[in-house]
């Protein structure tokens, strides 16, 4: 890895990932003390406004490693087992064997068998992942939609399992992290948003970072576009949203600075203590819902290219936004991009998403940002 940001080289990979299709992205490298932003394309495109690397951002299941490090700090303090069974903390909502065989443990890594409750609460995705018979009418039904997480929690858990409690592959799945939303409020007597605001985000002085009571995006920020695999065209913007439908599973709103600044402090040590860091980087096989199998840890997962240095981060979707944040083991090198467009691969005739152009300059980008 050589130790030089090279700014022409990655304002030439953000422009290419826009050339490729891509709306507008903005992305925040850094390495030790030198720091390189950069932007390329437009956050609206009727008006043409563009994007700035200081925009607020939906940054989607990133909020994972915020959740997981808060049920850590728990741990730490001695108000949960990490391989206590979940039905000892909420015996209502995992009843029966399953709650004395699920531990909070394979909640945070995804082993926990239990299936993914959003094709149950979108009618219109009940297929997936079978996306060729998915469609996007539930995310406009449900754009100011308040839902419960317990009412969530129940569809996934009334669900067919998924797997075992403990068996690999452990099978990606958004049930686990609003459980332990349940689970951080049952043990801290306030709601899991407060607890990991409070302790998490003020804690890493995440000035931009926030867990929205709103369907809205205070500050500046994109227009964020989904085309769902080609079946919304042209793509429409899914900036105004109530997240409850995924909570502290991937709510978050934050920049990629504010992201940048969380894993460098986490990968040091200053989120969660040393021991806890070294379980959450403890790995399983788990199928991601690409439907690739990843390595998984709590709340982070390793990236890395063959002979190069291993990056921890984790990645986010919502409906049409996206982002990547990694950071080198030792926190030096760091890279946090974020998209306003998403599924812009379309089908092919097997009902399989396409290659396109923009899957290859983001993986270009991702390069020069870790590897330089």
């Amino acid at each position: 890895m050589r130790n030089t940001l090279d700014s022409a080289q990655l304002n030439a990979a953000v422009e290419n990932v826009h050339r490729a299709g891509m709306h507008g992205l903005f992305a925040e490298v850094r390495d030790g003390d030198k720091t390189w932003r950069g932007a390329a394309g437009v956050a609206d495109v009727d008006t043409r406004r563009p994007v700035t690397a200081d925009m607020r951002h939906r940054v989607g299941s990133i909020t994972k490693t915020f959740t997981a490090a808060a049920v850590l700090q728990q741990v730490e303090s001695g108000r949960i087992g990490l391989d206590t069974p979940i039905g000892r903390y909420l015996p209502k909502l995992v009843p029966g064997e399953r709650g004395d065989a699920i531990t909070v443990r394979m909640l945070i890594n995804h082993t926990s068998g239990l299936a993914e409750y959003l094709p149950y609460a979108y009618p219109s995705l009940k297929a997936f992942p079978v996306l060729a018979d998915t469609g996007p009418q539930s995310m406009d039904d449900n754009r100011l939609t308040r839902f419960h997480p317990t009412e969530l929690i129940e569809m996934g858990v009334a669900a067919p399992a998924v797997g075992a409690p403990g068996g690999t592959p452990g099978v990606y799945s958004n049930t686990n992290y609003l459980l332990l939303g349940e689970l951080l409020e049952q043990v801290t007597g306030t709601t899991a948003e407060r607890y990991i605001t409070r302790n998490v985000i003020e804690r890493a002085g995440l000035d931009d970072t926030e867990l929205p009571a709103d369907p809205y995006v205070n500050g500046p920020h994109s227009l964020m576009y989904e085309a769902w695999f080609g079946m919304i065209d042209p793509p429409r913007d899914y900036s105004v949203y109530d997240m409850s439908w995924v909570g502290p599973a991937g709510s978050l709103i934050s920049t990629v600075a504010d992201l940048n600044r969380f894993f460098g402090m986490l990968l040091a040590g200053e989120i969660v203590s040393r021991s806890s860091l070294e379980q959450m980087q403890r790995t399983v096989p788990v199928v991601s819902q690409e439907g690739k199998v990843i390595d998984y840890g709590l709340g982070l997962h390793p990236m890395e290219a063959p002979g190069q240095v291993t990056f921890w981060g984790h990645g986010g979707t919502v409906w049409g936004a996206g982002a990547l944040s990694m950071a080198s083991a030792d926190g030096k090198r760091q890279m946090s991009v974020a998209v306003n467009l998403q599924r812009w691969n379309r089908l092919d005739s097997a009902g399989k998403p396409q290659p396109h152009p923009i899957d290859e300059a983001l993986a270009a980008l991702h390069r020069v940002a870790m590897y330089g």
